[in-house]
This record gives structure tokens, C-alpha cells and sequence, in this order.
């Protein structure tokens, strides 16, 4: 079958790593499933392999992709939680959680093979390309907003790095459930479109805000982290799930994060109750991901390039 997938790790060249061609069928388990993948969306999680991040040299070759919507051996219309081993399904109870591609083939593929109780019903409300944008950035944002930030409709928000993959979802997903969301980019265009999909003030990073939040989504790391801090509420909620420009902050803030009783809180993807409850979200309130692009899978290539370079908004989606 066709695939995308890491040949080799290059620390300082990712897509040096990566390759497009013949891959073996996937493997039969017992408990497993093999899904007819229509749909799979890119991450950023997918650079990191490349660069060996979560990916050994002995697990080499790795098929890529994390996210994917397709069909099951029934018939049906399905997508795909990502997660393997979060309850034992399929891998046995010692074996710890991981991601498709850190020990199993992912999805960029014609077919993929997950353990049976990771597949979910697709909505009729959600095409494939929309439904493969959610497993993993649209659900950690989801696990961000309502699970560890916990707010409210009414309560607000800060998105950092608006055009991001997290970043947007937590913008359509924040507005849609009620929440006054404001978002911050370096890029004028992607401060522009967080305001088309709800947020009732976009930003320059770094800019003063008209009010302190509740809570705020970071998934920059370093060049927003102060920002953050200094953007929340006493007793608010700093939910962090990535580090894009860099994990160590020039200043941690830690004066003002105990003396206003800040809270800061590790988020990382999310469950399959998490995602089912997603799923249903985006059917009953129309919210859909926002797609970038959407490209044949034999042009992955292309996707990788834009994904590191930085110039999108949104999700890259590959089809087969």
C-alpha cells in the first residue's frame, strides 16, 4: 500500500527523513482493527518524528499521521482515537499510552490498524477531511478548555499563537461554547481570521489585553510565556500542551504565579469519551476544524513544507 512515512531522523532536516512509497499491509492482532482511511490530517507531532522526538532509530521505517477518518471492516463511517494503550485495549494492561507512530504504523496510508476499541462512530454531520482534523489538535484544545481550564460560557480566554493547529480549535471551540475569547499573533492575516471565527479581540503577541482572563491556552512556550502569566486573573488557569518557540522562558513568573495563586496545568491530547463528546459537539453546534489545505497523500511532501514553515491557518489534510 502507499504511504508517507520516516525512513531516517534528521535532527536539523526533518523532511530529509521523509519518504513516499510501498509500505506492507498493516499487521493482524488480535483485538485490532484495520480502517480504510479516507481522510488524515497533519501535526505537528509528525516534525518532531522526523526529528526523532518520540521516535527511535530502531522503530524506523514509521509510517506517520496520528489523525484519520475512514472505514471500518463493517462498512461503517469511522474516525480514529489516536491513543494507544490508554486502557489496556488491544496492548495488554503493563503496556504504558503512547501515540500512533511512536510504536505502531499511523495514518498516512492507504489502510492503518488500531486496536478495535479506538474506533469511533463518524457523524453524518462531518465529512471525512473535517472529522480527521480532531483526535489530536482539536482534542487536546477541547481537553484544554473544559477538562483542565474547567471555565465556563461567559468566562474568557486567552488563545496565544492564533493559526496554529491547537491554538485555532481553541478559537472556534471557545466562541462556540460561549466563551469571550481573545487570541494573539505576530501575523496581522491570522489575527484577522481569529476574529472571523470568534474571538472578540485579536492581538500582536505581547500586547496588552482590555481585561485579565480566566484562563489561557499556551502551546508557544517561551516567547509567550510572561505574556500568559501577566494576562491572568488572581486564582487563574495557564493550560500549556506544546512548546513551539522553546520550553525555557527567559522569566518563569513564579513570583507573580504564588503570590496571585495562578494556577498552571500540563494538558496532553485527550480520551475517547473526550473525543466522543467533541464529536458530537461540532455535529450539534455546526462548528467545523479549519482546513488549510487539503492534498492527495502522494503530495505529503507539500504539507510537511508548509506545516514547518510556518504559512498556514488551520489543518493540512491528506486523502488517499
Amino acid at each position: 500500500m502507499f504511504a508517507a512515512y520516516a525512513a531516517r531522523i534528521d535532527r536539523d532536516q526533518p523532511l530529509n527523513g521523509l519518504e513516499l512509497g510501498e509500505r506492507p499491509e498493516p499487521e493482524v492482532r488480535p483485538g485490532w482493527t484495520t480502517v480504510t482511511v479516507k481522510a488524515a490530517s497533519l501535526n505537528h507531532h509528525d516534525l518532531w518524528s522526523l526529528r526523532g522526538v518520540g521516535l527511535s532509530e530502531k522503530a524506523l521505517p514509521m509510517i506517520l499521521g496520528c489523525d484519520a477518518a475512514g472505514i471500518d471492516e463493517d462498512g461503517n463511517e469511522v474516525v480514529l482515537h489516536s491513543v494507544i494503550g490508554q486502557t489496556g485495549h488491544g496492548v495488554g494492561p503493563d503496556e504504558p499510552r503512547s501515540i500512533l507512530t511512536e510504536r505502531y504504523q499511523g495514518t498516512f496510508a492507504e489502510r492503518v490498524s488500531v486496536p478495535a476499541w479506538n474506533v469511533l462512530l463518524k457523524p453524518k454531520e462531518l465529512s471525512f477531511e473535517e472529522a480527521a482534523c480532531l483526535p489530536t489538535a482539536w482534542l487536546t484544545a477541547y481537553r484544554m478548555l473544559f477538562t483542565n481550564a474547567g471555565v465556563r460560557p461567559g468566562q474568557s480566554v486567552l488563545v496565544q499563537g492564533a493559526g496554529g493547529g491547537v491554538a485555532t480549535a481553541a478559537i472556534a471551540l471557545g466562541a462556540a461554547a460561549g466563551l469571550r475569547v481573545f487570541a494573539t499573533s505576530r501575523d496581522a492575516a491570522k489575527r484577522a481570521r481569529a476574529l472571523e471565527l470568534g474571538a472578540v479581540g485579536a492581538f500582536e503577541a505581547g500586547a496588552r489585553l482590555p481585561q485579565r482572563v480566566d484562563a489561557v491556552i499556551e502551546t508557544v512556550g517561551a516567547a509567550t510565556w510572561s505574556h500568559s502569566v501577566k494576562s491572568l486573573k488572581p486564582g487563574g488557569t495557564l493550560v500549556i500542551s506544546g512548546a513551539t518557540s522553546g520550553p525555557n522562558p527567559p522569566a518563569a513568573e513564579l513570583t507573580r504565579i504564588f503570590f496571585l495563586e495562578l494556577k498552571v496545568v500540563g494538558s496532553t491530547m485527550g480520551t475517547k469519551e473526550e473525543l466522543a463528546d467533541l464529536l458530537a459537539f461540532c455535529a450539534a453546534t455546526g462548528v467545523r476544524p479549519v482546513i488549510d489545505s487539503v492534498l492527495p497523500l502522494d503530495r505529503a511532501r507539500e504539507g510537511f513544507a508548509k506545516m514547518e514553515g510556518g504559512d498556514l491557518f488551520g489543518k493540512v489534510v491528506l486523502t488517499t
